[in-house]
């Protein structure tokens, strides 16, 4: 839990003061009690990190009050190294009652768990695979991944994990017995079944296992000789500090993707990853010009109709998305919201994943700006889609939007919301 803060108070009430405002005006404008935010000045209360936000933008601080409140605790996420795919064998059980797992073993590890007793099949590794073969397997694993990239908008993860990493695996193993060119393609999808296993992985609430995948994925982009899926790894690895709320390495992880070398796209996905960063840190400037390259760098990205797109595939206008999802962690809740309005209205309403996303935030960004009863109406129209897709990220701001009505328990949209927002954020441990 945050700690009392003298030092945030003292510049608090410092900036409060020099500003003009009496505590009375700073609690209209953030929507928080004036006896709340005495507390807080008088280091009584430790102030959240999204109080911090919107005294921040209140008072012109550009992020100088958001650095007084310490981020939650938590490590820099490290790529876990490869281990070499001819030395590696996967294993995964699956359960009628859910309980599934999936582990990677090297290969002695196999023979000395006794796993060789189990029913096991394999190709006899004589025979080469045909061109045409080839063609249509890696026909038919587009068309399949297609299918599996809608199908994750609507069920949990835990539906789709099994097919895929078996899918991930076929290919893999097929690869070795094609020609070169036909080999490549088909690491070359792999890798893309590889990479959205490991946001699927994420989305469970492991934070570990995904940036496995994301590794595997660049392995297997690697051997297909694309190396650019490394620039994309680290815009992954940048995502999972971004939900730990560690602006600094966000910012980092995310310049580092927009080195000349990379594909625009993978480029400009870096840049509004950026901008998520320099948002939580409060430094507005910093975040509307990572946005500006975004999209100019988007707006260059060329289409491959036989590659499946890098990142999201139901956003009409990700720059404008993720700009309504700055403005909130800039501190600028009623401008967030009008944003994600607008952008909403262009998503499909099948994409229920996104449109629990971008919906939570927008609910939490009209809540935090003091507009409870259509903040629990559109929660409510939410929560449905919600227990649908279970995730772990979209729980972090389902989390915020409970305490945010939290303070306000007595208003009798809250009360009716309470039960059930209650039972969907306490998401299970993977």
């Amino acid at each position: 839990m945050p700690q009392p803060s003298t030092r945030f108070g003292e510049e608090l009430r410092k900036r409060r003061l020099e500003a003009g405002l009496s505590l009375t005006a700073l609690s209209t404008a953030v929507h928080y009690s004036k006896a709340q935010l005495s507390k807080v000045e008088r280091g009584l209360k430790a102030p959240s990190r999204d109080l911090a936000r919107l005294c921040d933008a209140a008072l012109r601080a550009d992020g100088a009050l958001i650095a007084l409140v310490a981020a939650p605790a938590a490590g820099t996420p490290e790529a876990v190294a490869p281990s070499g795919f001819d030395e590696e064998e996967w294993m995964m059980h699956l359960s009628p009652d859910g309980s599934s797992w999936f582990q990677p073993m090297g290969r002695r590890q196999v023979v000395g768990a006794g796993a060789a007793s189990l029913m096991s099949w394999s190709v006899s590794g004589q025979g080469a695979v045909s061109p045409a073969a080839g063609g249509g397997m890696l026909e038919a694993s587009r068309s399949l991944f297609t299918h599996y990239r809608r199908l994750g908008q609507s069920v949990e993860p835990g539906f789709l994990l099994p097919g895929l990493i078996a899918q991930t695996h076929t290919l893999r193993e097929l690869s070795v017995h094609a020609d070169p060119r036909m080999r490549g393609k088909l690491l070359a999808l792999g890798s893309r079944y590889a990479e959205y296993i490991g946001w699927l992985v994420q989305e469970t609430g492991d934070e570990r296992a995904a940036l496995w995948w994301t590794q595997r994925a660049v392995d297997l982009a690697g051997a297909a000789g694309d190396q650019a899926l490394s620039g994309y790894a680290l815009v992954r690895r940048a995502l999972v500090t971004l939900y730990q709320e560690d602006a600094e390495q966000t910012v980092a992880l995310a310049q580092r993707a927009q080195r000349d070398t990379l594909p625009p796209r993978i480029r400009g996905l870096a840049a509004q990853r950026e901008a998520q960063g320099h948002a939580l840190a409060g430094q507005y400037g910093a975040c509307f010009r990572a946005l500006d390259r975004a999209r100019t760098l988007l707006d260059r990205q060329e289409s491959d109709a036989d590659t499946p797109v890098i990142g999201s595939m139901h956003l009409p206008d990700s720059v404008g998305m993720v700009t309504g999802w700055c403005l909130f962690d800039l501190g600028r809740p009623r401008e967030a919201a009008e944003e994600l309005t607008r952008q909403l209205a262009q998503v499909s309403p099948e994409a229920v994943r996104t449109q629990s996303r971008y919906g939570v935030r927008r609910a939490l960004a009209l809540a935090s700006a003091g507009e409870i009863d259509e903040a629990c109406a559109l929660t409510a129209s939410l929560l449905d889609g919600v227990a649908a897709v279970r995730s772990a990220t979209v729980t972090i701001d389902l989390r915020r939007l409970a305490r945010v009505l939290g303070r306000h328990a007595d208003h009798a949209s809250v009360r009716r919301l309470a039960a059930r927002l209650g039972t969907l954020t306490r998401f299970p441990t993977t």
